[in-house]
């Protein structure tokens, strides 16, 4: 179920000198606005309630916009509110669909869509719209994706949840006789199954594990997204918030004992972006949950991210 945004959400400081924040310059998407970045929110956390996690990430896409309204915009592309998508009557299959069609329909606009969650699930609406895009436009090269998560999310289940979008890619691309290409940053060996990594094998997913991912390793892992990158025609990339230490990010549906730390989060989110550079298609951030956030940590590192992924790197 589709419903356009409250703009009253966007409110903040006015310093006086013109439009500089990010309630300053964002109006509600219109069918002909110009090409400009659409944040999109997927106010759902059916899944995570059939995966037997923490809910209240349906809240997340209203409240990590209270946190973006008062940064400082730099960017020179316009900015627009696309609206929230709701889970109506636990039809999470249904949204799903909703969001596929509306990714594809934003990125027919020439946007680039920004989805805010909302639980893990809408990982699969996101790649599904990417793929409905390119499929219409009959470009059928590679899509990359690239996930920064703990958990792989391709638990095998008779329905839906927060845990099996990858897997849902996955069948859908072994449907369509297209090839599945995932990469996943920040696994936590404690928190997937000897059933999941042996999933992942079987689907020859590339990973790192969380304690790969360190300042002495930078190198290795630069190149390890150019191999990766290189031959995929478009990337969708998907940030889990729970990729992150609990103590940075309480605020998820399942905090992590350890985590990759932000500074390294958000190297490897600006490398990613270098790297693919157009190719980079659309971008989602998954399981705020704001009722378990502790003064707003969580929400103001979601906003911060929300901030990389549109950053041109000269100011």
């Amino acid at each position: 179920m589709y419903k356009q945004i409250d703009m009253s959400l966007w409110a903040g400081r006015d310093d006086g000198h013109g439009k500089e924040r990010w309630h300053q310059n964002i109006v509600p998407l219109k069918e002909s606005a110009p090409a400009g970045i659409a944040l999109l929110g997927v106010a759902s956390d059916e899944g995570v309630k059939r995966n037997h996690g923490r809910i209240g990430a349906a809240a997340g896409p209203d409240a990590i916009r209270t946190y973006l309204a008062n940064l400082a915009y730099h960017q020179s592309l316009p900015l627009y509110d696309a609206g929230n998508l709701y889970c109506k009557q636990g039809d999470l299959e249904a949204l799903q669909y909703e969001q596929a069609d509306k990714v594809c329909q934003l990125l027919e606009q020439k946007h680039f869509p920004l989805i805010i969650g909302g639980g893990h699930e809408i990982a699969y609406g996101s790649f599904s719209g990417l793929e409905k895009y390119l499929s219409k436009n009959q470009k059928n090269d590679p899509i990359g994706v690239i996930n920064l998560d703990a958990h792989f999310d391709l638990r095998r289940a008779d329905q839906a949840t927060s845990g099996t979008p990858f897997l849902q890619m996955a069948n859908h691309c072994h449907q369509q006789n297209i090839s599945f290409n995932y990469l996943c940053l920040g696994i936590s060996d404690i928190a997937n199954t000897g059933t999941l990594f042996t999933t992942a094998r079987q689907l020859n997913v590339k990973y790192l594990r969380d304690e790969d991912l360190n300042s002495w390793q930078l190198e290795k892992t630069n190149q390890q997204l150019k191999e990766f990158i290189q031959p995929c025609h478009a990337i969708y990339l998907s940030i889990d918030l729970d990729v992150l230490p609990a103590a940075t990010a309480p605020g998820v549906s399942a905090p992590a004992a350890q985590g990759v730390p932000q500074e390294i989060l958000e190297w490897l989110l600006t490398s990613i972006k270098q790297i693919s550079g157009k190719r980079l298609k659309l971008a989602d951030i998954a399981e705020y949950n704001p009722e378990y956030d502790i003064d707003g940590r969580t929400a103001r590192v979601a906003a911060r991210l929300c901030h990389l992924l549109i950053r041109k790197e000269e100011l």
